[in-house]
């Protein structure tokens, strides 16, 4: 390379890997958005799917004005594969509740045919019997991930501190489910 040429960047390395950190005074970063709250304000929303006892299984980080139909079907790959029964770990829910949020035909089509039963509300519909009580579970989890001050609101600029920070609380919620006693 002659002398006094600039390197070229490789376009496969992430920028955040050639050195390219959030200066002070940029604000936001990466999976921000403008907040459907507060349209001023630019912020991001967390995604949860949890199991019927309300232990998390997968947390995504997204941008504020992100819809929550985008995420259901990452929600569902990305569940761990869970143990407890003897046999083999189930890697699939048998259902998958959600509210109107959630309503997309694509998505119930994509879920039946991974057999997963989808009991999901329809926009315009008045809402499934009972669904309070098991959506209740789920917000009772959004309360627990969010009483970490640090997740409620983000702090940290970098996409994958704030994500760390994510897993960390998830384990910490699992961890104090399984030392219960009596449970």
């Amino acid at each position: 390379m002659p002398r006094g040429t600039p390197p070229q960047a490789d376009p496969q390395v992430p920028s955040i890997a050639r050195g390219r950190l959030p200066h002070p005074g940029e604000k936001g970063g990466a999976d921000t958005g403008p907040s459907p709250v507060d349209r001023r304000k630019t912020g991001s929303k967390h995604h949860l799917i949890c199991d019927g006892r309300g232990t998390p299984l997968k947390v995504i980080t997204t941008a504020a004005n992100v819809n929550d139909v985008t995420q259901t079907l990452a929600l569902v790959d990305g569940i761990p594969p869970v143990a407890g029964r003897p046999g083999r770990p189930r890697r699939r829910p048998e259902a998958l509740l959600g509210d109107k949020g959630y309503d997309s035909n694509p998505n119930r089509d994509e879920l039946r045919k991974r057999r997963i039963l989808p009991v999901i509300s329809r926009k315009g519909s008045p809402n499934i019997k009972g669904m309070g009580k098991l959506r209740f579970v789920v917000e009772q989890t959004f309360a627990l991930l969010h009483q970490f001050k640090r997740l409620a609101v983000r702090w940290e600029r970098r996409t994958e501190l704030h994500n760390a920070f994510v897993s960390l609380a998830c384990s910490l919620i699992c961890w104090r489910r399984l030392n219960k006693p009596n449970s």
